[in-house]
This record gives structure tokens, C-alpha cells and sequence, in this order.
């Protein structure tokens, strides 16, 4: 008798037929798209001494069977092969770069399958450099175009320092937050830029969030979700903006989760902004939130009245147009919420200008803004400031600017000052000039009010009345 002819152990001949046998229990087990989406494109590659190699289309693959079939393999794999198998798992490289290799250790090993991965083995195709892509970044959003100021100077910094040496991970993630507006997509898309300029090589890729969603559900559709998550683990700096609109979509994100374990496990830069803090994103995976925090987190501020005058002195460079300083504060003074609405009121001003053929003056910004959203109706300008104050000290305003020190017009000149700063927004040069005083003579009339209202009950009083009627 033959005693091969009881040997229940399988060998490598026949492991082709056993692991159809695994596909035919998982089709048993599973819909037609689960099948057609998870088992079918595994192959087997190899079974000899109770190791079973199989072939699989990606890292991601082997985390996502693990995470939501594993009971269901580990039956497979019992029943077919016998409780003492092992389970090894090939992939193909991304590229042709040994940084891609990985190995990979299961967080939860189950009792009837040994799960382990293999490093990566083979490729696709041998493609040396890496395939040229379109960034989709936008050629204007440099550093050089980027105003800087207290409101955004700790992101700033953080984005050049990953610019100037992508090689340092200290900030990966960098995960930039902060209210629409403030220039957070001009900030990230400076990062790329750079990157891109200092190693044209660099594979760096700018998508919003609602792209990559899109894309996304469409590899769903067309069953390519392969090389959906192939493409975006190639990449070497992955740029994603308005990351909260991922909240609410558990299978997108699950997607990203694994895309963000990838490269970040392969020291590949990520960088994200959203509207709100990490700890804020309501509706997003815990595991997703945990990974944010693990760089850097810089908040981009609303932009203070000097950063304001900044942006559209500029904006207006850029288009050779000359602002005179009242335009400037006047505007700077309105707009105060958005980099992007004073980006918006300049190009509405310069089309005014020139259909009507005016030149660009207050009263023209006036108009503009009266047209626009989110501007407060009643503006509050240097003119209205010294009237109110000149009429509460019972002078006329043309008292204010000349050389007169008595005490009545020189307090009420430092109480000009003080409000044209605070109720204005006027910078401490442009209030100078309308009084035709220095830039140090303003700062310290500025700030002798400032010392004074907390120990002076009159001067105190003097303020409330005045901004009162200013304010009414």
C-alpha cells in the first residue's frame, strides 16, 4: 500500500486548487461585491511546511482584510489547511525604492491563524524614476506672496522649516487649522511649492478633501480601489485641504486612515488644514484624530489690522496700482475677517475704477464696500472720530491739528490718536500724517491714554462718553 495515499498534508502542487477551495467558503460567506472587492484578487503564491503565501495588491489590502474578515479567513484557512497553517502575505511595491519596504506586525494575532507579512517581493513593472504628476498647485501661492504677522507666524515658520528640509520629520503631520479665510490654502500650497522647486523629482500632490472623496467612491464604482490606494501611497508629500470634509464618511476615511499609515510609516510628508482643531472634528474616526496630533498643530488666527494693510498694499503691487494710506486703512479698518474677502474687495475696487474710469479714493472704497458682505454699515473713520471728540470738548475740529498745547486740545488730540488706533484701526504712521505729528508722538499719546483709564476716573469717563457717541 502506498502510504502517500493518506497523507491529508498539502503540498505545493496542489495549492493552487486548495486555496479555490478558501475562495469558494468565502463566496459562500460573503455578497458579490465583498468577494469581487476583497478575495478575488488574491492569489495564492505558495503553501510548503505549513507556510501559506499569498499574493495580495497592497499593504492596505492585508490591514483591511485583517480588521474586517479575519474570523472568516482563519475558518478558511482551519478548514482547508488544518489549524497548524501560517499565514504569510506578498505585495507589490510602489516603486522601485527600497524605502517602500515594509514589514508589517498584526496589533491583535488570533489564535487559529498566525498572521504575519512578508516584506514587499517583485513589482508591477520596473519603472526607475518615479512617474511624473500634476501637483495641482497653484503657481501664485508662494512664500514670497504670503504676508506674514503675528496671526500666522508660528504656521509660517513651521511650513518654510518643512520647505527648506523635507528630510526632517519633526513636523509630520502638520496639521494647520484656522477660520476660512485666513490663508491657510495659499500656506500649504507654498510648502509644495518649494518642495517641488528644491527637487523637482519630488512626487507632491495638493487635493481637497471633497477630491479626494470624490475619487474615492469613484474607484468604488469601477472597482478600482487598488490603484486608487497604490497612487496615493506613491506619493512623497501628500497635501490634503479642508480635511472636516471628511467627517461623516466612515469609508473614506477608513481608506485615508490606511493611506496615512503607509506613508507616514514610510517617512512621507503629510499636511493638512481644516477649518477647526483636531480635538473639534466631531464626526471623524478616533484613530484618524490620534494620528493628526502626532506632528504639529499650528493655528492660523483672523489677520490683525497691520497684516490686513499688508495684503492689499500687496495685492495692489502685484496689479501697479498705487493706494493712497486712507484707502488703504479705510479698507483695512472694514475688512476684518478674511485674507480672501480683502483679496476680493481689491479686485471689485480696480474693476470699478476702471468701467467708470475713477480714480480709487475712500469714497470710492464706500461704495465698494457698501456693496459688500460682512462689512458693518456704519464706518467708523478718523473724520467721524474727531468730530465726536472735539464737540465733547467743545472745540472745533480744526483745533486738532494745529500746535496748540493747552491742555483741553492736546488731550483731546491724544484721545483722537487712541480711538483713531482702536475704533479706526488706523496704523500709528497714518494717524500721524493726519495730524502731521510723528510716529513716535502718536505711540505715546497711544499709550499714555492706555496708563490712564484704569487710575483716572474722569479721563475714564471722558472715554465712555466719547465712544458712546462714536459708537451710536
Amino acid at each position: 500500500m502506498n502510504p502517500h495515499q493518506f497523507s491529508i498534508m498539502p503540498t505545493e502542487q496542489n495549492h493552487i486548487q486548495l486555496w479555490e477551495k478558501c475562495l469558494a467558503i468565502f463566496r459562500d460567506n460573503l455578497n458579490e461585491s465583498q468577494f469581487e472587492s476583497w478575495f478575488k484578487p488574491v492569489t495564492s503564491v505558495s503553501y510548503e511546511n505549513n507556510e501559506l503565501y499569498i499574493q495580495i495588491p497592497s499593504p492596505y489590502f492585508k490591514e483591511y482584510l485583517e480588521e474586517k474578515y479575519i474570523k472568516l479567513i482563519a475558518f478558511a484557512l482551519h478548514k482547508v489547511y488544518g489549524p497548524g497553517v501560517k499565514l504569510f502575505y506578498k505585495y507589490n511595491q510602489v516603486q522601485d525604492d527600497p524605502t517602500t519596504r515594509v514589514t508589517m506586525e498584526s496589533a491583535n494575532p488570533s489564535p487559529a491563524v498566525k498572521r504575519t507579512a512578508s516584506v514587499p517581493v517583485g513589482t508591477q513593472e520596473s519603472r526607475g524614476e518615479a512617474n511624473e504628476i500634476d501637483s495641482q498647485l497653484n503657481p501664485y501661492y508662494t512664500f514670497e506672496n504670503f504676508c506674514s504677522g503675528p496671526s500666522n507666524e508660528l504656521a509660517r515658520t513651521i511650513g518654510q522649516a518643512i520647505a527648506d528640509d523635507p528630510r526632517c520629520k519633526t513636523f509630520n503631520p502638520f496639521f494647520v487649522f484656522g477660520a476660512p479665510g485666513v490663508g491657510k490654502t495659499h500656506l500649504i500650497q507654498a510648502i509644495g511649492i518649494r518642495i517641488k522647486e528644491k527637487d523637482p523629482r519630488k512626487r507632491v500632490l495638493y487635493v481637497t478633501a471633497r477630491l479626494f472623496e470624490s475619487q474615492y467612491t469613484a474607484a468604488m464604482l469601477g472597482k478600482r480601489i487598488n490603484d486608487f490606494i497604490n497612487f496615493y501611497q506613491s506619493i512623497d508629500v501628500l497635501i490634503i485641504d479642508d480635511i472636516q470634509d471628511l467627517k461623516g464618511k466612515p469609508g473614506t476615511q477608513n481608506t485615508f486612515f490606511h493611506i496615512f499609515n503607509h506613508l507616514k510609516m514610510n517617512q512621507k510628508q503629510l499636511i493638512l488644514s481644516s477649518d477647526t482643531r483636531p480635538s473639534e472634528l466631531e464626526g471623524m474616526d478616533t484613530r484618524m484624530l490620534d494620528r493628526f496630533k502626532w506632528g504639529m498643530t499650528a493655528e492660523m488666527e483672523k489677520p490683525d489690522f497691520e497684516l490686513r494693510r499688508e495684503v492689499l498694499l500687496l495685492k495692489a503691487r502685484k496689479d501697479g496700482i498705487e493706494l493712497a494710506d486712507e484707502v488703504v486703512d479705510y479698507i483695512a479698518g472694514n475688512v476684518k475677517d478674511s485674507v480672501r474677502e480683502l483679496e476680493g474687495i481689491m479686485v471689485s475696487m480696480m474693476a470699478h475704477a476702471t468701467i467708470l474710469n475713477k480714480e480709487i479714493t475712500v469714497d470710492l472704497a464706500k461704495v465698494v464696500l457698501g456693496n459688500a458682505v460682512k462689512i458693518n454699515r456704519r464706518q467708523i473713520n478718523f473724520e467721524i472720530i474727531a468730530e465726536k471728540v472735539s464737540a465733547y470738548f467743545n472745540i472745533t475740529p480744526d483745533q486738532l491739528f494745529t500746535k496748540s498745547r493747552k491742555r483741553e486740545i492736546s488731550d483731546a488730540r491724544q484721545l483722537v490718536m487712541f480711538m483713531a488706533k482702536k475704533h479706526a484701526k488706523m496704523g500709528l504712521k497714518a494717524i500721524g500724517n493726519k495730524l502731521d505729528r510723528t510716529h513716535a508722538t502718536v505711540l505715546y499719546a497711544c499709550r499714555n491714554i492706555e496708563e490712564r483709564i484704569p487710575i483716572d476716573k474722569q479721563l475714564k469717563e471722558d472715554v465712555a462718553k466719547i465712544e458712546s457717541a462714536i459708537l451710536a
